[in-house]
């Protein structure tokens, strides 16, 4: 089976170490592609969930070294850290082996369209409304996982595919609706702010590409609820990618599931 192959290609918010990463479907995806520049969007390793509960499988440690292979087999390999991996975050402008760090930058499509490249909690204080909102929006994103999950556990129980009932939910919560709006338009300010033509970002768990005031936002997703990217052809063309509907179309969801059990302390 041939390779697809991307000029860039941007993941965010896979949160490695969290049970709820799709470690295995982003395995699968990862072995089937090869790309000129990878950017890694924030939230690659959720060093937050990791403080309360230790969780590696053998799955989470295959991605790691598959991105850490693709940077030794000539792909650049740039990591944007997020506020779950924040101590990264110091060591903007080095690198590590064949990975670089960066707090954001700015990338130039193929066709010579400037976009800023950043996590996106730099927004944080515009989008919420104070600790306490901050802290019940985490605890009803939790229930929303733990309700993902399960429901989930019953689709493959019935041999069902996978799909993305805390997504779902999200998309018609108004108070969800009204957030990631002023997440949007914070990051298309950035960018008009910076005389550019567009922002990629992660952050918020919600894949989309759109117009705000004349800048493109487009925003990767994640592989918690949606398991999403955003590739860049040789063209210049941006276009967020659905792994699991792609691979359904073609009848070939192949994820890797891991051999050894999961290890935990509390």
């Amino acid at each position: 089976m041939k390779k697809t192959h991307y000029r860039t290609l941007w993941l965010s918010d896979i949160h490695l170490g969290n049970r709820d990463c799709k470690a295995e479907y982003l395995l699968s995806f990862l072995n089937n592609i090869t790309v000129d520049t990878l950017y890694l969007v924030g939230d690659i390793v959720d060093m937050w969930q990791m403080t309360k509960q230790f969780r590696w499988p053998k799955t989470h440690n295959q991605v790691m070294h598959r991105l850490m292979q693709m940077g030794q087999e000539g792909t650049r390999v740039v990591y944007l850290p997020g506020n779950h991996d924040e101590p990264i975050q110091s060591y903007s402008g080095m690198a590590f082996g064949d990975i670089e760090i960066e707090r954001q930058l700015v990338h130039t499509t193929a066709q010579g369209k400037r976009y800023l490249v950043l996590h996106g909690d730099q927004f944080d204080g515009e989008v919420t409304m104070g600790k306490f909102h901050a802290w019940i929006g985490d605890k009803g994103y939790d229930l929303l996982l733990f309700l993902n999950r399960e429901y989930n556990r019953f689709r493959s129980w019935r041999k069902r595919e996978y799909w993305s009932l805390a997504g779902y939910i999200k998309k018609h919560i108004k108070g969800a609706n009204e957030a990631i709006a002023r997440y949007r338009e914070a990051c298309c300010q950035r960018a008009a702010e910076m005389q550019l033509d567009g922002v990629i970002c992660g952050h918020i768990h919600h894949p989309e590409s759109s117009m705000e005031k004349g800048i493109h936002y487009i925003n990767d997703g994640d592989w918690v609820e949606n398991c999403s990217a955003l590739g860049e052809d040789m063209e210049g063309n941006l276009s967020l990618i659905y792994y699991l509907e792609e691979m359904e179309s073609t009848n070939n969801v192949t994820p890797i599931k891991a051999k050894a059990s999961t290890s935990k302390a509390a």
